[in-house]
């Protein structure tokens, strides 16, 4: 009686040599899968490090050029002489440059330069964090009413201490965004810091309530100003100038330690974008680390806000322009955000700044240009999802 198929197989199956073959072929099929990962993981990661170079890169001739335009034009390569003198404390590369150019770089230019360069990275890495926590493509720092509370701050130093602005302003500034983000934290979830009903709608009607109370308290106080009205609009529109190495410092400590919280969570904020419930089945504790990069990105804007003023659309645009540049991946989207928020910022600056005839407000003219640009970018979305 001949056996059957099953029967065979089971016999086969059984054999100490046929088990051994197998798991032989079984181990060789796993390391090849770990080395196609591991090579794919490294690809990966010379991609990442090749872009932010360049980045850094860009920005680095950026921030060489825009130092050497302006009403004394300086040569490219004295620029270099200078910044590489300065930062290596040695005076053989600034024998030939003469005092006056060396003191408008050093003191005049580079303090704003470098401001205008941290705050743009401040601002578009918050904003790509908004975006991956409230899963609303229109959310930017100003969601949640950070900017209003920092304005009605500024406002409230210009008229009642108008003599003492340079050191007031930014500590008021940073005090009414700080009050603002405990408030709206307060109304979406019923008790501080607690993440039970703290839903990304409820953070953004929370964010509109807040900011209509301090909008109204910033028209009161313009009508009583007086001679300070204009002190209080110009502020509102955006400015850097007259920015010191002090500024610099400051907005660097804190846009520096708040890219590094920010990007240590950028593994569990992929997992967040998928939502609460596939966030809590993978392991991420959600209420930790929503409420840590809710507060690390709304501190990174306050301190922003407070040295430069309100300056919309940053936030907004980069995370979409360099969302479709390098995915959705926030190990990726992170470290770029903060590179193109600070090129793109330098590069209006020195535009407003060097360019133009007359000097204009700094957020007038990133709203004037990154508003059609934001309309074109949203229409060309909505037409490729249609087709």
């Amino acid at each position: 009686m001949r056996p059957s198929k099953n029967g065979c197989f089971l016999i086969l199956t059984r054999n100490p040599l046929f088990t051994k073959v197998y798991r032989k072929l079984f181990d060789l099929l796993n390391i090849s899968d770990m080395a196609i990962n591991r090579y794919n993981h490294q690809i990966a990661r010379s991609r990442i490090i090749t872009e932010n170079m360049v980045l850094v890169i860009i920005l680095f001739i950026l921030v060489t050029i825009s130092a050497g335009l302006g009403y004394l034009r300086i040569p490219f390569m004295d620029v270099l002489q200078i910044v590489t003198g300065t930062l290596l404390n040695s005076s053989d590369f600034l024998r030939h440059i003469d005092e006056i150019s060396k003191t408008v770089v050093t003191d005049v230019r580079l303090p704003r330069i470098l401001s205008a360069a941290v705050v743009g990275a401040g601002l578009a890495l918050s904003g790509a964090v908004y975006q991956g926590i409230l899963l609303n493509p229109l959310a930017d720092p100003f969601t949640l009413g950070i900017s209003a509370g920092a304005a009605f701050g500024a406002s409230v130093a210009i008229l009642f201490f108008p003599f003492f602005n340079i050191y007031v302003l930014p500590a008021f500034a940073f005090a009414g965004a700080a009050l603002t983000l405990f408030s709206v934290i307060f109304l979406s979830s019923g008790r501080t810091f607690a993440r039970d009903g703290l839903s990304s709608n409820s953070l953004i009607l929370s964010g509109i309530i807040v900011s209509s109370i301090l909008s109204a308290g910033i028209s009161f106080l313009k009508y009583v100003a007086d001679e300070q009205v204009s002190v209080i609009i110009f502020w509102l529109m955006g400015s850097f100038a007259s920015k010191t190495w002090l500024d610099v410092g400051i907005v660097s400590l804190v846009v520096f330690t708040g890219f590094l919280i920010i990007y240590y969570f950028a593994r569990d904020l992929n997992v967040i974008s998928l939502g609460d419930r596939m966030a809590a089945t993978l392991g991420v504790d959600t209420k930790k680390v929503t409420l840590c990069l809710l507060l690390t990105a709304s501190f990174v804007t306050a301190v922003c806000v407070s040295v430069s003023g309100i300056i919309g659309f940053v936030g907004l645009l980069v995370p979409h322009m360099m969302r479709s540049y390098s995915g959705p991946d926030n190990r990726r989207l992170l470290p770029v955000c903060f590179l193109a928020g600070a090129i793109l910022m330098l590069s209006a600056d020195t535009v407003t700044r060097a360019l133009l005839p007359v000097e204009i407000p700094i957020g007038v003219l990133t709203a004037l240009i990154g508003g059609p640009v934001f309309c074109w970018i949203f229409r060309k979305n909505q037409i490729r999802a249609r087709a």
